[in-house]
């Protein structure tokens, strides 16, 4: 009896093992078929490790910097040497008169503008301690704070090999420092422009990645296939709703923003609106192209949430965009969210115009064009 148990025993091991191993077997095969979702489980920590290692840096350098001198002179190249030397700072835009600075500033061309009065030399060597003026944009208070705090040793340091000047020792000039925007550094006006963009990505993208291949799952794409309609308009009949529930959304976060957190609207509000209304359906139409793509909807999640990932840090949401890399940089210019928080911070903290708005509001409909342009390519017919 003991000999049959035994045996039994073994057998049952056997087949546990055989049965083990035909279902391990059978995993590596259905793995091996969806390639989207192996390459997203090989992709993401590379691209994790790839961002994270080389693109994000908290300590921003060649902030693009205009400069409006009064007076042309030795002690004012002298300073803007110094200026470009701390490697801050990079002159980007010589300026003729507060207008031009103003304007550099609201249109996001540059991050500082510096000003040089007028007999700023002469009351140097008269050791009157004339004031250099320096204008930030503290829209993102990461982005300019550091290069803020460099600039009080730019007093001690800019004028020390110039000879004739008073006692070097001591300093020459005073700098007066104007953060444009957001003077008190809250946190809040920096986030909750990003937030907006960064949530409307995430649920445009998903809500519209599911469209197509949940007809095709449910098996409803037969009749509406069968039906005389082109791909054009079953894209735009899809993604229209979503414009609402989208436009929906943008009303909450931004009134809960103003009425939570003190958010000023400064800009037009109408064009805050449009200009959303518009990143909306860019996203949607990034969603539609996924639904497209993949076979199913774990597909189009994991598209979805990969188009995401450098979305959110390569943006310049949680990380100074200026502080990336040159190719970093190139790469965020290419996506959607980039655009939108430059758009939103400078309408709702600057007052900018849709003129100062051109190059991001003509980028955002770059992209949708694109995005749609290959959606209705590969849409399919059939359900082969």
């Amino acid at each position: 009896m003991s000999a049959l148990t035994s045996l039994a025993a073994a057998l049952g091991a056997d087949g546990f093992w055989r049965r083990t191993g035909a279902m391990l077997l059978k995993e590596f095969l259905q793995l091996r078929r969806d390639r989207i979702t192996f390459a997203t489980m090989i992709t993401i920590p590379l691209l994790q490790l790839v961002l994270f290692g080389y693109a994000i840096n908290t300590t921003p350098r060649n902030l693009p910097t205009a400069v409006l001198l009064q007076e042309s002179s030795d002690v004012g190249r002298s300073i803007l040497a110094a200026l470009q030397n701390t490697k801050f700072f990079k002159v980007t835009m010589l300026l003729h008169n507060d207008a031009e600075l103003d304007q550099a500033l609201a249109s996001g061309k540059v991050l500082f503008a510096v000003e040089i009065p007028a007999n700023f030399e002469r009351a140097v060597r008269r050791g009157d301690m004339p004031a250099l003026l320096v204008a930030a944009d503290a829209t993102d208070p990461v982005a300019t704070g550091t290069a803020v705090a460099a600039l009080s040793e730019l007093v001690n340091t800019a004028l020390a090999n110039d000879h004739g000047l008073p006692d070097a020792g001591q300093p020459l000039f005073e700098i007066r420092t104007h953060q444009r925007y957001n003077p008190a550094a809250v946190t809040a006006l920096n986030v909750v422009p990003g937030l907006l963009g960064t949530i409307l990505t995430l649920t445009m993208l998903i809500f519209t990645a599911l469209s197509v291949t949940r007809e095709i799952e449910r098996g409803t794409m037969e009749s509406l296939l069968a039906m005389p309609i082109t791909p054009l308009e079953i894209m735009l009949g899809k993604i229209a709703p979503y414009v609402l529930v989208g436009f929906l959304q943008a009303a909450l976060i931004v009134g809960a923003g103003v009425l939570m957190f003190g958010v000023p609207i400064v800009g037009n509000l109408a064009l805050l609106a449009a200009l959303a209304t518009l990143f909306i359906a860019t996203n949607l139409s990034f969603g539609y192209t996924f639904s497209t793509l993949a076979q199913n909807q774990l597909q189009a999640v994991q598209m979805s949430m990969m188009f995401f990932l450098p979305n959110m840090l390569l943006s310049g949401f949680i990380f100074p965009f200026l502080g990336m890399p040159r190719w970093a940089q190139v790469i965020g210019e290419w996506l959607p969210l980039t655009h939108f928080i430059r758009i939103a911070r400078a309408i709702m903290l600057k007052g900018s115009t849709l003129a100062q708005l051109q190059y991001d509001t003509l980028a955002l409909a770059g992209l949708m064009a694109v995005a749609m342009t290959i959606a209705v390519t590969r849409f399919r017919r059939t359900l082969d």
